[in-house]
């Protein structure tokens, strides 16, 4: 596939400015803002993008080219500059969603694009920001919030670009320009698998963590302490405990047979389920290659180790009392990749079982036989009484796992009281099976789902599937998977700094006449600006600094006139800000000229609509509602058995005002004054009468 360069480079009158993909927007690379967005975002557009000759629906484009460093392809990066009032669309469904309503309407919205790549050499369309294949659409208002709306690679077959390279991209963007904070509804997915549950229970954080994403705003009432707990309950789940559990399930041996391959794989002890997802998603593809190539070695007649190994996948397999299935030592000594010989591999192997023999019979005659483990340390020491590689120690007891040394079977387990991983021997009787020569029991090579360590993401989705989503009989567990999917807003802070520089920085606030606030301004208090001025700045350029800034951001403020500062009401606008002032601090200011009768006022629109569930939701989260047809508060579908497949009624009762239809109920004679209202029955709800 020829590496694509844009047709529109060629065309363009003057030589285009092409920048480094991952280095495009480092600090100082190529630009070092050190303003508020509104003024960053500006100069940016017009120091590093060129201007398209045409527009998407009279918005203006500009597009900056970003070529791979390593692979020498060009992307177009696109800027689209939204003016709200020419908008179709002047409110924001995002701020909504993510805890944003109370945010005034900004004036003009910055919308980031890298299109499909197939879609590089194509203007864009008039359909652009409804389309979600876009490799990164990202959006921030003039104010300096914003939310990152689609991100796509190889998964979503994006040819070029992996997720984290993009990711990487946005995230270098925002700090430049000085973004303030950015929101994010994770809606990733890969193979099938929810990635905020996924890295969730593995890394204590969503994907998007990784980039300093944090919990903003769950549905169906989940908070951050919800979210908090849900997360230590799933990623403590201890692993014996889940095989216990599992026991009596259809699923019990595959998932032990997962739980125990990746434990006898890993060089650190896997405890709980967080550890074992942990190890497994290090390994991903890397397993299955080595496993792939060990599979297809080619069978030659010669005495190399490649026939060795080839030869050792038709020898007969030994079935231990637990089911699990044994090899002999030499049988896995041919197939080890190492640089010491067979011979030492199965002198080694013979010391530590020796070893092993002689804990055994000195616990049986001491104890009865209880604790005839040795753990690792114990094992490296006795051997090292007679070898004095310690390497070659080490590399031999990470193998010795269902292995037959001599006539003993030699097994690996964590030892439920002491937690640490212990070597047992059993001798091989005549209960454990040996197959006959004529059913040669190889190793499964070509199917996953029977085989653990074939294909990791496989393991780690039934994992998903099977444990996480099927957990048998635990409600905890089920509440705790279903808050995590019920987190979906996660949003990053870049706070605010006040540099050692030559300025004065704060932040600022226009408190409303308190007529204005008891009749209009209820929704809660906006964001402040960023405002910042000389050392030298007078009380009266800090006044006209707001205002300006006040006038070019917010639609409501369009007219507003800065009239005091609070805390230093009375003083002249000649006076010096220098010392009166602490740079840094945040500060109420009053105005007036506020256009409080415009429709652009708050970005959740002018819908002043009422949102009361019984799951705690106080405010629109994303998540389907009705509205109540007599009291016409909204709640959601789901609290009340409706599932989003089902339609809603054309006549909804809520429960609370279904218990208004009930008779009164006749007051006991009986006075529970002394014990409160412990003691009161609850109310009904949820009650309706046909």
């Amino acid at each position: 596939m020829p590496i694509p360069v844009l047709e529109a480079c060629k065309k363009r009158k003057r030589a285009a400015k092409f920048y480094g993909l991952h280095t495009f927007a480092d600090p100082g690379c190529p630009i070092a803002p050190s303003g508020p967005f509104r003024d960053n975002v500006l100069f940016f557009l017009q120091e590093c993008a060129e201007p398209e000759d045409y527009n998407v629906k009279g918005m203006p484009v500009w597009c900056t080219f970003l070529v791979h460093e390593k692979r020498g392809f060009v992307l177009p990066l696109y800027t689209i500059e939204e003016s709200v009032k020419r908008s179709l669309q002047p409110f924001c469904d995002q701020c909504r969603c993510a805890g944003w309503s109370h945010h005034f309407v900004s004036k003009r919205k910055y919308h980031f694009i890298i299109p499909m790549d197939d879609e590089w050499n194509k203007p864009l369309n008039a359909g652009v920001f409804d389309l979600q294949t876009h490799l990164l659409h990202g959006l921030i208002h003039c104010n300096g919030f914003g939310h990152l709306l689609s991100i796509n690679g190889r998964e979503a077959g994006c040819k070029y670009l992996c997720g984290k390279e993009i990711m990487d991209l946005w995230d270098r963007i925002c700090t430049n320009l000085h973004a303030r904070k950015v929101a994010v509804e994770d809606t990733s997915k890969k193979k099938l698998m929810d990635l905020r549950l996924l890295h969730g229970v593995t890394y204590g954080r969503s994907w998007f963590g990784r980039w300093g994403y944090r919990f903003c705003h769950g549905s169906f009432g989940v908070n951050e302490r919800k979210y908090n707990w849900a997360v230590e309950i799933l990623s403590s789940l201890d692993l014996d405990k889940i095989i216990q559990d599992f026991q009596s399930t259809d699923q019990d041996k595959k998932v032990k047979h997962i739980i125990q391959f990746y434990r006898d794989l890993s060089v650190t002890q896997l405890v709980t389920i967080r550890d074992l997802l942990r190890s497994m998603l290090a390994l991903k593809s890397c397993a299955s290659t080595k496993r792939t190539s060990a599979i297809e070695a080619p069978a030659q007649h010669n005495r190399s180790r490649s026939s060795a190994r080839t030869a050792a996948l038709s020898k007969p397999v030994v079935k231990g009392r637990c089911g699990l299935k044994c090899k002999r030592f030499a049988t896995v000594a041919a197939n080890m990749d190492s640089r010491w010989p067979i011979r030492r591999l199965e002198y080694t192997a013979n010391v530590i079982v020796d070893a092993l023999k002689e804990k055994k019979v000195a616990n049986k005659s001491s104890n009865g036989g209880n604790g005839s483990g040795m753990t690792r340390q114990e094992a490296r020491d006795a051997a090292r009484q007679h070898i004095g590689d310690t390497g070659l120690i080490d590399h031999v007891l990470k193998a010795m796992n269902n292995v037959i040394v001599g006539g003993y079977i030699v097994r690996r387990a964590v030892n439920p009281f002491t937690r640490l991983l212990e070597f047992t021997i059993q001798e091989v009787g005549n209960d454990d099976q040996v197959e006959p020569e004529q059913e040669i029991v190889t190793e499964p090579i070509q199917a996953p789902a029977v085989a653990p360590g074939v294909d990791v993401y496989s393991d780690v989705y039934y994992l998903y599937s099977d444990v996480l989503l099927g957990y048998p009989d635990s409600e905890v567990v089920e509440l705790a998977v279903q808050t995590i999917l019920d987190s979906k807003q996660f949003v990053k802070d870049w706070p605010f700094r006040d540099e050692a520089d030559e300025f004065l920085r704060f932040i600022c606030r226009v408190m409303p006449s308190l007529a204005d606030f008891q009749t209009d301004l209820m929704r809660g208090c906006p964001p402040g600006e960023y405002i910042s001025v000389p050392l030298h700045a007078t009380i009266g350029d800090l006044k006209a600094a707001v205002q300006g800034a006040m006038r070019d951001t917010y639609c409501i403020m369009e007219g507003v006139a800065i009239t005091e500062i609070d805390g230093i009401e009375g003083m002249e606008d000649t006076e010096v800000l220098f010392g009166l002032l602490e740079s840094g601090s945040e500060l109420w200011l009053r105005g007036r000229g506020m256009d409080l009768a415009t429709d652009l006022k708050y970005e959740a629109g002018a819908d002043n609509w009422t949102v009361r569930c019984k799951c705690g939701a106080q405010d629109d989260d994303g998540e389907r509602m009705v509205a109540c047809d007599m009291c016409e508060v909204w709640q959601h579908t789901r609290c009340n058995g409706l599932d989003d497949s089902e339609a809603v009624p054309p006549l909804f009762v809520c429960s609370r005002c279904c218990t208004s239809f009930l008779p009164p109920k006749p007051e006991d004679s009986f006075e529970y004054d002394y014990f409160g209202d412990s003691l009161l029955p609850p109310v009904a709800e949820g009650l309706i009468y046909s």
